[in-house]
């Protein structure tokens, strides 16, 4: 089963202008009914697992899977649904909340890169190094309070930014170089929608889990993240590193249209199993008697 869509239209890579205010939230249905969208996602979780199980045997390709997004976006719900029926085995998921005290002695990336993924793998954060230019560059005092950088190296805030943005781009190239690649991911939801969720989570009882009194707190700060959100896709957007921005507002479009950009991104792998030549086909089929023989006892 196949979808109409223009993965371009979701894709940048540096060279476009970059407005969210002007980017969809929600687009025109990917799916006739929740049969069709269940289908749709089965058939592309199938192909998710095929080819990741490809590239676990080739052992020469990684893929980092990053998910940015306000609150209440769908970053948990997306890559449960995306991800369901993957082999565990070669999948990683890693969830960055408030930095603990061992992170906070380590320069911005390192809790990051050290969960990145093995050869073979798919490493997925939700949230990310990226946290490092959005959440900090909103409250920059946590700078100084929080990761205690000296003050020297945080005066002029205009050239923290452009230094954190310069060494995030220098990883991903780094990574790419490697044959680790990197998509990114940006949930649009909009303002009305998130609200809209926030009060479910509040009048849900079994969804009061899900909320922080902090996420209305930070909803107050919804401009400035926006910019920031603006400025880091422009200045983190690359060829081999582009930022995907997904309109959010509906879960199920959201989730399809992440599922087929990360099918299309694994169809470029150049990868295949492993195969044997004569001689150790021959070694094999001699075991076949052993194993045979084996079971008499």
């Amino acid at each position: 089963m196949k979808i109409k869509l223009n993965s371009e239209s979701f894709r940048f890579t540096g060279e476009e202008k970059v407005n969210l205010s002007e980017l969809p939230t929600q687009v025109k249905d990917l799916y006739e009914s929740k049969e069709a969208y269940e289908s749709l996602l089965e058939e592309f979780r199938q192909e998710i697992d095929e080819l990741q199980t490809t590239m676990y045997a080739h052992n020469r390709y990684g893929l980092l899977l990053i998910f940015q997004a306000m609150d209440a976006a769908g970053k948990d719900g997306t890559i449960k649904h995306v991800m369901s029926g993957v082999n565990p085995f070669g999948i990683r998921i890693h969830n960055f909340k408030r930095p603990t005290e061992q992170e906070l002695e380590h320069d911005f990336l390192w809790r990051t890169t050290v969960q990145l993924p093995e050869r073979g793998s798919i490493a997925i954060f939700n949230r990310s190094y990226y946290e490092e230019v959005l959440v900090v560059k909103v409250h920059p005092e946590i700078l100084t309070k929080g990761q205690r950088i000296p003050e020297a190296y945080t005066k002029d805030l205009d050239k923290v930014w452009k230094h954190r943005y310069k060494d995030i781009n220098a990883l991903e190239k780094y990574l790419h170089r490697n044959g680790i690649a990197v998509m990114k991911f940006f949930l649009n939801v909009s303002k009305k929608e998130q609200g809209k969720r926030l009060i479910e989570r509040i009048e849900d009882p079994s969804k009061n889990w899900k909320f922080e009194e902090a996420d209305v707190q930070e909803r107050a700060y919804w401009n400035d993240y926006m910019k920031a959100y603006e400025e880091m896709i422009r200045e983190t957007s690359t060829d081999h590193s582009p930022w995907h921005v997904i309109p959010a507002d509906d879960k199920k479009n959201m989730r399809l249209i992440v599922s087929h950009l990360i099918l299309e991104k694994l169809r470029t792998f150049d990868m295949h199993f492993p195969e044997s030549d004569a001689k150790r086909q021959e070694a094999l089929k001699k075991l076949i008697s052993t194993i045979q023989e084996q079971d008499k006892d």
